[in-house]
């Protein structure tokens, strides 16, 4: 939904505090269009240096962190702002959902490609229960946690075409394309 005070919004803005960079995603959220989609590509550089310096398991606790960091941001820029919704401007739930998708799998183009598309889908979609996360759940926990719920879901994704190659012995149909995303799951 199109909001009517985002152009008033986008001149009222707050660089010098902390929030404000967490809470855009070092500006991310200040794109005139798609700031959603901005702000995910924003988190991939990151996501990546956690990834190959640390492994997974730090990235998929930078998620955690960044969910955290985030409720305090987005709450900052909701009472600074006067707003009361899902601003537009916020984008570092974008980075927690992602980076949490991104945990999950390899540390490759092709992972990130389409680990990027699938969250972005699951996030514009909003399939149960996140769409429920949306409209119950206010303030900067609604914001983050939505996102949070829409990154799990291309991992289960890939779980069930992991599970359905092993059980049906189909790794010839299905695994080359999990090889695709993100390298060799099964020998």
């Amino acid at each position: 939904m199109k909001d009517p005070n985002r152009r008033k919004q986008k001149k009222v803005a707050y660089p010098k505090h902390l929030w404000w960079w967490v809470a855009t995603w070092f500006g991310c959220g200040m794109s005139p269009i798609v700031s959603g989609t901005v702000g995910s590509l924003g988190a991939l550089p990151f996501a990546y240096l956690i990834q190959v310096n640390f492994g997974n398991g730090a990235l998929a606790v930078a998620s955690i962190l960044i969910f955290l960091a985030g409720v305090w941001a987005s709450d900052q820029f909701l009472k600074h702002t006067n707003r009361t919704d899902d601003a537009s401007d916020v984008v570092v739930d974008e980075v927690a959902g992602q980076w949490l998708l991104l945990s999950a799998l390899y540390p490759t183009w092709q992972s990130y490609l389409v680990g990027f598309i699938l969250f972005r889908l699951f996030d514009i979609v909003k399939p149960w229960p996140v769409n429920l996360a949306d409209r119950k759940i206010k303030g900067g926990l609604g914001i983050m946690f939505d996102d949070m719920l829409a990154g799990i879901y291309p991992v289960v994704v890939y779980l069930i075409i992991l599970l359905e190659a092993y059980f049906t012995n189909s790794q010839n149909l299905l695994l080359p394309v999990m090889n695709f995303i993100g390298g060799s799951y099964v020998q």
